[in-house]
């Protein structure tokens, strides 16, 4: 059986998403015997940056990683003319390697993984990653009254299909976007599919493992009062609902006067001042800060909940936010919404914390009744339990490995 795999991403690994969600994987996937050969594009900035450290990481993992420039710009065109490099450079490597399976994480990769498979015979992993055209269109990125993008739209529900019918296997996120799956209609059979969802470094968000002086500093800097302190982690944009958590938090300081909001995150502070105060939650009561990856255990160590609202859509039905499951493996409770892929699901069983299904004033209320200040993760270890048994990251490499056993065994 040969073991020489392609790794095809449009995300970079110099991204926080690619330290993150797909590193993480290919190195445990190196460490079962898997020759990984790596392409991602690199946006210019971060590459500079961050390029050592993924270097090293890669070099350690026996990683072979092809990075390739990102092109931004005109829209549309960068992405065609990025595929064609990144088919290019995939052909060209398969000449030197005779890779036996093409992993595509999303929808872009995966035109170049049919492809191989139709003309090469190489195997075909869709890691499918959500409904990524839904989300363009849902997300308000594609406005399918323009005719060029109602024509790409199309084109990618088209292809949608040839990818789970051609794919020898497919990785959902969630059971939920499965189980929506299984509805459907085919003409053709599909392939077998495993749910992984976004998995988390139960080693690096850990409580045990981090310094209770440095986590004691950020909270009496933050929160000298007792009171609660929330936490947002994560950028604020297009699916994530700033003014619903803020309405939210604006109901919560009838309860609690003195609580606060700690976002931390990349976005322009100014942006999440504003949306507080139409909220009508003064700034004094919200806190704003960047870190870098190794420091967001210790933000959520310092808070005593963490809120995020998600907007519901078709698309989410396939989504799995990385912050829950780093906010369980801390062992703190959440506030978040339901309609999002199984994430109220997973808060139910674990009993992890409160769930909105509506975002009113009402459903707020009843929240900030139930919760269970000043201790509101009175059980983190079942919380943290929850964390290592749905998005372990052990079970993730675990699960990997299985499907890559199970397309490789076939040949």
């Amino acid at each position: 059986m040969s073991k020489e795999v392609a790794f095809l991403s449009y995300d970079g690994m110099t991204d926080p998403l690619g330290q993150s969600q797909v590193l993480p994987y290919l190195t445990g996937l190196s460490k079962a015997g898997y020759r990984i050969t790596l392409f991602s594009f690199e946006k210019a900035e971060r590459y500079e940056n961050v390029r050592p450290t993924i270097e090293n990481i890669c070099q350690e993992a026996g990683i072979d990683w092809r990075p390739m420039h990102y092109t931004k710009r005109p829209p549309v065109l960068s992405t065609v003319y990025d595929l064609l490099r990144l088919n290019n450079a995939v052909k060209r490597a398969h000449k030197e390697k005779n890779f036996a399976l093409l992993h595509c994480r999303s929808y872009l990769t995966a035109l170049i993984g049919k492809g191989m498979k139709r003309k090469h015979g190489t195997k075909f992993l869709f890691d499918m990653r959500g409904f990524w055209a839904d989300e363009r269109v849902e997300g308000g990125i594609w406005n399918i009254k323009n005719p060029l993008f109602n024509y790409i739209y199309q084109f990618f529900k088209k292809q949608e299909r040839k990818f789970f019918t051609e794919a020898d296997y497919t990785i959902s996120l969630t059971y939920a976007g499965r189980d929506l799956l299984n509805t459907w209609t085919w003409e053709k059979t599909p392939s077998p599919i495993e749910v992984i969802p976004c998995c988390v470094d139960t080693n690096l968000f850990h409580h045990e493992n981090l310094n209770k002086d440095e986590i004691a500093i950020i909270r009496n800097r933050i929160q000298p009062n007792e009171a609660p302190l929330l936490i947002y982690v994560g950028a604020i944009g297009t699916w994530y609902m700033c003014k619903e958590m803020l309405d939210f938090f604006n109901v919560f300081l009838g309860k609690y006067p003195k609580a606060k909001l700690l976002f931390v995150t990349q976005e322009n502070p100014a942006i999440i001042e504003q949306a507080a105060l139409a909220s009508g939650v003064s700034t004094a009561h919200v806190s704003i800060c960047s870190a870098q990856r190794k420091e967001v255990p210790y933000y959520i160590a310092a808070a005593d909940s963490s809120i995020f609202f998600i907007r519901p859509s078709f698309s989410k039905n396939a989504s799995s936010p990385t912050k829950q499951g780093e906010i369980m493996a801390m062992g703190k409770s959440i506030i978040c919404n339901s309609g999002v892929g199984d994430t109220a699901a997973v808060v139910d069983k674990w009993h992890a914390g409160w769930v909105c299904d509506a975002f009113n004033d009402e459903v707020y209320e009843r929240i900030v009744a139930a919760y269970t200040w000043p201790n509101p993760s009175a059980n983190s270890e079942e919380i943290r339990a929850g964390a290592i048994s749905f998005y372990g990251l052990e079970e993730g490499i675990k699960r990997y490995t299985h499907v890559y056993q199970q397309i490789l065994n076939a040949i």
